[in-house]
């Protein structure tokens, strides 16, 4: 059966308890918690830390258990999305090494599913990427297996602002890659958190996708991607994504969401799907962003099985 919760990075403010308190009070099943090393970060969305991960120990992990599970709230995955391929050597040792950790923890939890980015050096080529994604995601694939954990990548090229020129700042992208990725590292535990919005806005089907890797669907975000048409014509695609689309809450944008969760529904997928709240229209406050996740939670529930 399917779960539907919510990534917990749009409510930054909120500890652990709230977060799961609201969720538990809204109706929600799971919630994917956020796992950045304490501190701030430079992009939205990022640096948000509702489990601390860094020097987990059993009795940690036991507090984040009993604080979900006294709320009748379960943890659909740990996520952490930084660039572990980036041209800043320290940067991407450092982003590899907390990956590990929020494994581990994930493992410790019992969860035994983290999701993340690959990371790319955008001023390369995907090929000239690969060696370094084999070499740093073969141990970490490998640290996944000896720990029972699965990796789901989501999709998203992190192209977006001028520090992710030219070519964004993550290499799964596209089934091709995707195919790839697994031939090239092939493990029962890697595998995709599949958000179907970033296909849409670089016009690509977003369905087939479903049954193409129905084996590595570990996780789902709900998001979704309008794309103004008449913007495009004036820009066209070689121009920075945002300049042509928006993020929006599930129902508000290009994707036909009953015949997703058709689509989704026939692969056998049986995981969460979490709601993704990127949409700046409900980012005004707390208030707002909550109010996005109950209308996205309601509208979704409709197609639900």
């Amino acid at each position: 059966m399917m779960t539907l919760g919510f990534v917990s990075a749009i409510l930054p403010e909120l500890s652990l308890s709230e977060v799961c308190e609201f969720a538990s009070h809204s109706g929600f099943d799971c919630v994917e918690l956020m796992c950045w090393p304490a501190g701030r970060a430079e992009r939205r969305y990022a640096g948000i830390t509702h489990v601390d991960v860094t020097s987990c120990t059993k009795s940690d992990a036991q507090r984040v258990l009993e604080t979900v599970r006294s709320k009748e709230i379960a943890i659909s995955g740990l996520g952490y999305y930084p660039n572990a391929l980036s041209a800043d050597a320290a940067e991407a040792k450092k982003a590899a090494e907390h990956i590990k950790k929020v494994i581990k923890a994930s493992a410790m939890l019992g969860i035994n599913q983290m999701n993340s980015f690959i990371g790319r050096d955008p001023k390369k080529s995907i090929d000239d990427n690969w060696p370094a994604f084999l070499k740093t995601w073969k141990p970490i694939i490998k640290f996944a297996e000896d720990q029972g954990v699965r990796v789901g990548i989501e999709n998203c090229p992190m192209y977006f602002s001028k520090d992710e020129w030219p070519a964004g700042k993550n290499l799964a992208i596209s089934p091709a890659i995707w195919q790839r990725m697994f031939n090239d590292i092939p493990s029962k535990n890697f595998g995709l958190n599949y958000d179907p919005s970033h296909l849409v806005w670089q016009q690509m089907d977003h369905l087939a996708p479903m049954r193409q890797f129905k084996d590595k669907l570990f996780h789902v975000h709900a998001k979704d991607a309008l794309v103004d048409k008449h913007r495009l014509d004036q820009v066209g695609i070689l121009a920075t994504p945002l300049e042509y689309h928006l993020p929006k809450l599930p129902g508000l944008g290009e994707i036909d969401w009953g015949r997703f969760y058709s689509v989704l529904g026939d692969t056998g997928y049986v995981g969460a799907v979490c709601i993704e709240v990127e949409d700046r229209a409900y980012e005004k406050n707390l208030d707002s962003r909550k109010a996005a996740l109950l209308q996205s939670g309601q509208y979704l529930r409709n197609f639900m099985p």
